[in-house]
Parts: C-alpha cells; structure tokens; sequence
C-alpha cells in the first residue's frame, strides 16, 4: 500500500536526535515549571520570540496546542450561526469544525493563482457580514496553490473596506522550494488580519506547537477559552521548539526539510506527466500538495475505490471540491513510492 493521503513530513524531515537534546536541556534547567501547569497564552520566552518576529506586542501571541486547537478555539468564539467564507477547495478539517458548530460555510472559487478577489466581493454583497474569511494564501491545503502577490493586495483593500475579519493560515509558507516569498496578507494589511502558523512542517507535529497573532483583546479571550478547555498548554513541547530556536538550528533545518521535499514534489510531477497526460494539476512551489483535476465526467471516488488495494488518497470532495479532483501528498512518501503510486493510480482510472 501506497499513501498518497498523509500530508505529515517523512521520518527523515524530523531532527530525533537535536530536539531530544533541547528537551533534556529544558528539563534539567527549568523541569518544575515546564512540568506543571502554566499560563493559558503559552510558554513566555517562546510567545516574546514570536512577538519580535512579527513585530508586535506579546499579549497579541497565542500559542496553542498546535494550530488546528487554535482555530477550533477561534471558531467557537466567532462562527456559530454565522457565515463563515472559505476557499474552494480548502483544508477539509476547518470544514468538519465550521459544520459542526453551525456555521454558514460559503465556499469562494479558486484558480490557479489562488482566490478570485471577484468571489469574494460578490459573497460580501449576497448576505449578512461574515464572521471571517479563512484562507490558505500560500501553498495551499489542499491544491498546492498560491496567492498572487496582485491578488493579495485587492483582497487585502477589500476586506479593509468591509471590515472584513480575515484568518491567514500559514503552516506550509517556510517550505519553499524556488522562487521569493510573497508579502503576507498581515504583513500588507500592518497586521490587521490573524495570523496563524504552526511548527509541525517545520520542527515535528508531534511537539503540538502552533501559534495565533491576534488583536489583544481576542487573544486574552483565546487564553481564558484554552484555559477552560485543557487547564494548561503543553509547555515541555513550546519549551523544545524555543530551546532549537535559542541553539540556532531553526533555520538550518528549515533549509533541510526544503531540500528533502522538493525530490518529492519534483517525483509527483514528472510521474503525473509521464502517466496521466490528460489531466491537470498544480505546481506547488513549496509545501505538501498537489491538486489533480482528472477529465469533466471522472469520478474520482470510483477511481480511488478501485485503487484502494494499492494506493490511496484524498478525494477532491473531502475538500469541497468537484468530483473529478483528488488530493495527492507528496511528503511522506519517496520518489520511488511516488512513481509507483501514480503509476497504480492511472491503471485505476
């Protein structure tokens, strides 16, 4: 069996032997406090670390047990009953968790560079004010897409004029493979959107470390929330991820994730090319996905059905998207078990 689906790092992508290390250090030097329970917001030298990166004041940080508890926090808070805008496709777990707490889930067109500005102004126009738009602008879960610069700023001026509160997730933005970053949509709008990110693609995920820039108030209203629902962050995980900060090995192992990835994305595309010519599909600059659009009148779930003895993934429905669509991950398999993936995958279809 092959796993098209995980969109989770290969073993090699995580630093065993480095992060044990900070996690010893940390014990030995401050094990009472990290050991017991601590405040809501998050480990304090890890939340000032933040703070200076994004150049804004520590109450605005957030750090929660990964960023995925974050948003179901901010969700509760914001989204029951409302409208809620999201991209089509987008990341099918915020879904489940808009869905469940009642929310209106408007779903905006995309192409290949990112969300149309013209959905958005025309879901703006059709209903009550939303409680927010959540967006993947970079490297997006689940269709590899990025946002153009063009683009993210007439979102960025139309969600300024309608007092629009917008949610940029950005766990995937580090990994690039080529090419020069976008501006943020917090770093266009001066920070008047929230942000949130995570170190599960860029550390481990099973450290459970994300965090949210948040206006102040909001952020003090999160704490208080995290506080109610789990008592105390994980603060021995938040401890390890700043003690691999402080050591100077974030960066570097950002560079060497980089480089085990882009094999990975460079293996999906030559084997779609050289098995499925007829359909189309992304090309991620960076992060865990490809997006594939088999031809008008394919059903991807029978064609994963039928493929499900030697290879599975992610139907395109999952995330809202048409029924000729499928998600593939690229990151936790080799080139090898790439190639013969797709390769399963096209006998199937």
């Amino acid at each position: 069996m092959i796993s098209l689906a995980r969109g989770v790092p290969a073993p090699e992508c995580l630093a065993v032997d480095a992060l044990a290390e900070c996690a010893k250090a940390v014990l030995e030097a401050d094990g009472t406090t990290i050991l017991s329970y601590g405040p809501g917001a998050g480990y304090g030298p890890l939340r000032n670390w933040l703070a200076d990166r994004h150049g804004v004041d520590v109450s605005r940080i957030l750090i929660t047990n990964g960023s995925l508890q974050g948003f179901v926090l901010l969700a509760q808070h914001l989204a029951p009953g409302r409208r809620v805008l999201v991209e089509n496709p987008t990341y099918d777990r915020p879904l489940k968790i808009l869905r469940e707490l009642g929310a209106d889930v408007v779903a905006l067109d995309m192409d290949d560079e990112g969300l149309i500005p013209e959905a958005l102004e025309a879901a703006l126009a059709a209903g009550d004010p939303p409680a927010l738009l959540y967006t993947i602008p970079t490297f997006q879960n689940p269709s590899g897409r990025t946002l153009t610069t063009e683009r993210r700023r007439r979102i960025a001026e139309i969600a300024s004029a309608a007092n629009l509160l917008v949610l940029e997730d950005d766990p995937y933005g580090l990994v690039r493979y080529e090419g020069e970053p976008e501006p943020s949509l917090f770093d266009l709008t001066g920070g008047n959107v929230i942000y949130s990110s995570s170190f599960s693609k860029t550390i481990a995920p099973g450290l459970r470390v994300g965090w949210f820039v948040l206006p102040e108030r909001l952020a003090a209203e999160l704490a208080a929330s995290a506080t109610a629902t789990y008592i105390t962050p994980v603060l021995l995980g938040q401890a390890t991820v700043y003690e691999f900060i402080r050591r100077g090995l974030f960066e570097p192992n950002v560079e060497r994730v980089a480089g085990l990835l882009r094999g990975r994305r460079d293996a999906m595309l030559e084997a779609l090319a050289e098995d499925l010519p007829d359909a189309h599909w992304s090309q991620p600059a960076g992060g865990y996905f490809v997006w594939l659009e088999l031809p008008d009148g394919t059903d991807a779930g029978g064609v994963l059905a039928r493929a499900a003895s030697g290879v599975i993934a992610v139907p395109g429905t999952d995330c809202g998207g048409a029924p000729n669509t499928i998600r593939l991950a690229f990151s936790y398999v080799t080139p090898a078990e790439i190639h013969e993936g797709i390769r399963r995958l096209a006998a199937a279809i």
